[in-house]
């Protein structure tokens, strides 16, 4: 379905990551073994990501991803000389690129610096984020050759016509329900990547800070996040980018995760975990046969469409 010009195209922007760290001018990346090494020669101890790094990759076979993200493909930014600048999963403009390949990611915490100021947080926060990010990899995705250019029509279980005509509508502003498929995988990926780094500070004996910082980020990174947590601050301007930091954390909470556990209350009551699952090994797979008959069984036929169809998404094209 790709033409010979367009996979050189796609070939080329596999090779090169300078166009996606040009957009963080101010931070310095290197790949996540070079800054685990450069972590660990300074003392610290990564066994925590390193174990959740194991647990990951099991729990992702049985799902069936046979490949997981390959962690030089994984850019850390830190070393900035942007005063002020905070980084973390929560941090703008960073995450998995499907064309690429690579995933864009910053160290947690200050970021004028080689090394972590909180280290067992901010392994934390890089193990969720790369658990994170594998999914994103490992989803299914098509691609077509429309004039030479490279078109993403599957990603996961969600669709787009060449058009650009998407198969689910956005979400209504404010809404603590979904009908968005981009939301509900988003929200399956985060629940198993922190999941995964819940267990792996399970294992490693590291537990929640006392101070109200540290609290949030442990909370955040293992999925743990009370109500009081992420209640929204009064409208105001911030004083700096840890304070914008905590407010899009939790903006993303009650806007992808709150929405998606709400997903999974609605149409898997007591079967929550069972559906999570039988989405994960969808967008891993692409195949959404499996998936439809699980929730045609309990909604009848046609739910998985019948919740997520747009109107005009088979319309035909102007001309």
């Amino acid at each position: 379905m790709v033409g010979a010009r367009a996979l050189d195209v796609l070939a080329a922007l596999r090779t090169d990551s300078s166009e996606l760290t040009a957009g963080h001018p101010d931070h310095t990346f290197r790949p996540a073994p070079d800054r685990l090494a450069r972590w660990q020669a300074s003392g610290f101890d990564t066994t925590p990501f390193h174990t959740g790094f194991h647990v990951a990759w099991n729990r992702y076979a049985e799902l069936g991803l046979s490949q997981v993200l390959p962690l030089h493909r994984v850019l850390v930014g830190a070393e900035s000389t942007r005063p002020g600048a905070f980084g973390g999963f929560h941090h703008p403009d960073q995450g998995y690129r499907h064309l690429q390949m690579f995933a864009v990611i910053t160290m947690y915490g200050p970021m004028e610096r080689d090394l972590p100021e909180r280290p067992e947080l901010a392994l934390l926060d890089l193990l969720r984020a790369y658990a994170h990010d594998c999914l994103h990899y490992g989803s299914r995705r098509r691609y077509v050759d429309v004039g030479g250019e490279l078109v993403r029509t599957q990603y996961g279980i969600n669709f787009r016509r060449v058009s650009g005509r998407t198969y689910s509508a956005a979400d209504p502003k404010g809404s603590s329900y979904t009908r968005n498929l981009g939301v509900v995988m988003e929200g399956a990926c985060d629940r198993e990547a922190r999941r995964i780094t819940r267990e792996a500070a399970v294992r490693t004996g590291l537990r929640e800070p006392e101070d109200p910082t540290g609290r949030l980020a442990f909370r955040d990174t293992t999925g743990t996040l009370m109500s009081e947590d992420v209640t929204p601050a009064p409208l105001r301007e911030y004083a700096d980018e840890a304070e914008r930091y905590a407010e899009a954390l939790r903006r993303y909470e009650t806007g992808v995760n709150h929405r998606y556990a709400s997903f999974l209350d609605e149409f898997a009551p007591g079967e929550e975990e069972e559906l999570h699952t039988l989405l994960l090994r969808a967008v891993i797979s692409g195949d959404t046969q499996p998936l439809s008959r699980w929730l045609d069984s309990r909604h009848g036929p046609g739910t998985l469409a019948g919740v997520f169809l747009t109107d005009g998404y088979f319309a035909p094209s102007a001309g």
